[in-house]
């Protein structure tokens, strides 16, 4: 047989399965133990946090202050700051793990699969070709091989640079030309004068 060990899971096994009744959103931001509780970002409505039980390296969600089931309920300024955060967590996630992908997506109400229902959050979930493998197929088990502490010391000063880890597209089209004005010399032909 073989084992797979993951030491983190510890104190969840001996605390002998207490269901506390606060919500592990809602708990996580009080006061300032971001480290401990593994947030990574407090904005002005929502903050992002480490997923304790990650599908894979960097799994993250967006989560606003507000204890709210749907999006519905959220203000207009909470949802576009989670979108802002997304796009700043897309471009950090990139540039600290080199995804070929990444999943983006909401679990509303138990029936969709919310394994934390009443408390609306966005999931990011950096993806690879070919990172589901046999111990996902045949055991159920998924090898997370960065600890979450570790994610913690890459992600988080990304996240909090000027820009969030933004950086200017490349490639093709990424920067534009100039165009010349006649100022330049552009609407003059050799020999005559504009």
């Amino acid at each position: 047989m073989e084992k797979l060990f993951s030491p983190w899971r510890l104190r969840y096994i001996t605390s002998g399965r207490r269901r506390d009744r606060a919500c592990v959103f809602c708990r996580a931001v009080r006061g300032r133990r971001d480290r401990d509780n593994l947030v990574l970002l407090r904005g002005r409505g929502n903050y992002i946090i480490l997923n304790k039980y990650p599908y894979n390296n960097g799994h993250l969600m967006i989560v606003p202050y507000a204890h709210v089931p749907s999006l519905r309920e959220a203000t207009p300024a909470t949802l576009q700051e989670m979108m802002a955060l997304a796009v700043r967590s897309e471009a950090v996630l990139r540039a600290v793990y080199r995804p070929t992908g990444i999943n983006l997506g909401m679990n509303l109400g138990r029936s969709a699969g919310a394994g934390i229902e009443g408390h609306l959050h966005l999931h990011l979930v950096p993806r690879w070709d070919g990172d589901t493998n046999f111990m996902s197929v045949v055991h159920g088990t998924r090898v997370i091989p960065e600890s979450l502490q570790a994610a913690y010391r890459r992600l988080r000063p990304l996240l909090h640079e000027r820009g969030g880890g933004l950086r200017p597209p490349a490639g093709r089209g990424a920067t534009r030309r100039r165009r010349r004005g006649p100022a330049s010399g552009a609407g003059r032909r050799r020999g005559r004068a504009a």
